[in-house]
């Protein structure tokens, strides 16, 4: 057992040993102060462990390790494939541990065990397909004539600060860690403060797995201390984050002191447009959502999975549902009675639960304002909207039944602003140029999804999203070869797919004269 953990058993009965320091050059240390974050199990409100957390002088010692590991021939010079290997031997052992670290997310998170290893799949994925990536990394000649030849060259930005959020622990580091790797970059990996515990067990995988020492170094730590410190270190040439707008603004703000490369994935109001030509009975499977079905599901119930999966803190979530004004009625009843019929609350690690709770009693509290904006502004609320009181002792956990506002208005704050919580509005159109309109009315453009069986429509549709994705009869069904990004205020640049190799890669021009005289 490696110093610095504690060995824990988890409510499904898991016994394993949780990390709790600093992952700093292939070591564990404590904070340089010795302070403290405690995970606290949102099921039932008990602390889990207290990790350290990293200060301002620790991100020095992390950056440091990662700068002198970017110049050290046993990475530099290591070559692409068996770089590329390295993390494919990472993918492996994610893969033998899944168990572990699906446990570990789902009472650190409160995810349902499904998804967790749903989540712990799409991770070691997500390393495979980058490993292969790896040594495909090229650049370009130019014919410039018989007196000289020029090319590019693809190199490693330097050393990368990443800073992830807590909806999705290792499903955001290996979206992160993937392509900053197999373009040769070393990183400094910031987990989130609400959920540390996870990536802290990957670490020693990393080590595992052969990467040298400061290639990976990772850090739990409060972002206003931790992660500020990454933002604005002069050692880091990168900084790439996810997480809120608004927190996503500051991390700009704050690179741009030092001029920093910067990719930003961040918050999100998506909208999903039912016309009345829509197929309801669509077949769709959501393996990937826990929601695996043999049989097929109505149009609703996936609707249903795309909004309330993860509790519905996912930031693409297709949270305002516009319909067209012929079949709302229709669409709401249905909608209505598959909440009743696929929508469980409860316990994370029960194989029917498809809902678990928020992530914190701040996320948790955050909802429930929502709900009373909602009424204070007249919409109707359809379902839910309290508190789901029947799984921990005495009511305790941060559980919310699903919520769902019809007869919803564009002003309205709910419309508007990110709720991040299984908390849905649906409003109604009339036509395609007013649903376009309603679509793009909003300071976000992450995803978004139309439902029709006009195909000419759908494509026409799908061109005047204001979004960076859009899926066609189907939502949120993305996919790590596919780029995932947004535009306006949802963020900048893109992640997965060969795009995500471009935020972690540089051009270098080289000139080479052959022959030309002076």
């Amino acid at each position: 057992m490696p110093a610095l953990s504690a060995e824990l058993t988890a409510p499904n009965g898991v016994k394993y040993a949780q990390p709790t320091g600093l992952f700093i050059n292939n070591e564990w240390v404590e904070s340089s102060n010795g302070q403290k974050i405690t995970s606290v199990n949102p099921t039932d409100e008990t602390d889990i462990i207290s990790v350290y957390a990293a200060t301002a002088t620790d991100v020095d010692a992390a950056v440091d390790a990662a700068r002198a590991a970017f110049k050290n021939p046993a990475w530099r010079d290591i070559s692409p494939t068996d770089r590329g290997n390295l993390l494919i031997a990472l993918s492996d052992l994610v893969n033998k541990h899944k168990k572990i670290i699906a446990t570990i997310d789902t009472w650190d998170n409160g995810k349902i065990y499904a998804d967790a290893s749903g989540d712990v799949e799409e991770a070691a994925n997500v390393f495979r397909y980058y490993g292969g990536y790896a040594d495909k990394i090229h650049g370009q000649t130019m014919d410039m004539g018989p007196d000289k030849l020029a090319y590019t060259i693809l190199q490693p930005v330097g050393v990368c600060g990443q800073i992830i959020p807590w909806n999705f622990p290792m499903g955001m580091a290996a979206w992160k860690l993937g392509p900053a790797l197999a373009c040769g970059n070393t990183v400094v990996i910031k987990a989130a403060e609400q959920t540390p515990l996870s990536i802290l067990y990957m670490a020693n995988l990393i080590k595992e797995a052969g990467f040298p020492p400061g290639v990976v170094n990772i850090l739990n730590g409060y972002g206003r201390e931790a992660g500020a410190a990454i933002a604005t270190h002069t050692g880091i040439d990168k900084v790439a984050f996810t997480g809120s707008t608004m927190t996503g603004k500051e991390v700009m703000k704050m690179a741009a002191g030092t001029m920093k490369n910067i990719t930003l994935e961040t918050g999100g109001k998506s909208p999903l447009l039912v016309f009345e030509d829509a197929d309801l009975e669509q077949a769709v499977k959501w393996a990937h959502l826990g929601l695996c079905s043999s049989t097929p599901l109505s149009i609703t119930h996936l609707t249903i999975a795309g909004i309330f999966f993860n509790q519905g803190q996912v930031c693409t979530a297709t949270s305002r549902i516009l319909v067209q004004d012929t079949i709302y009625d229709k669409f709401i009843a249905s909608f209505k009675d598959q909440i009743k019929e696929v929508s469980v609350v409860g316990d994370p690690f029960a194989e029917t639960t498809t809902q678990g709770p928020q992530v914190t009693k701040t996320q948790y509290e955050r909802v429930l304002r929502y709900v009373k904006s909602g009424k204070d502004e007249g919409a109707t609320l359809l379902a839910g909207g309290e508190a789901f009181t029947k799984v921990g002792p005495a009511g305790k956990g941060f559980f919310i039944n699903p919520t769902v506002f019809t007869d919803v208005k564009p002003h309205m704050k709910i419309y508007r602003e990110e709720v991040f919580g299984p908390f849905v509005v649906i409003a109604s159109f009339k036509t395609e140029d007013e649903a376009v309109e309603m679509a793009n009315d909003t300071t976000y453009g992450l995803g978004s999804a139309v439902f029709t069986r006009d195909i000419m429509k759908a494509h026409r549709v799908a061109r005047n999203f204001e979004a960076g994705m859009v899926w066609i009869n189907s939502s949120n069904d993305s996919h790590f070869r596919v780029p995932f990004g947004g535009v306006k205020q949802s963020g900048i640049g893109r992640e997965l797919g060969e795009e995500g190799l471009k935020a972690y890669s540089q051009v270098k021009s080289v000139h080479v004269n052959l022959g030309i005289k002076l």
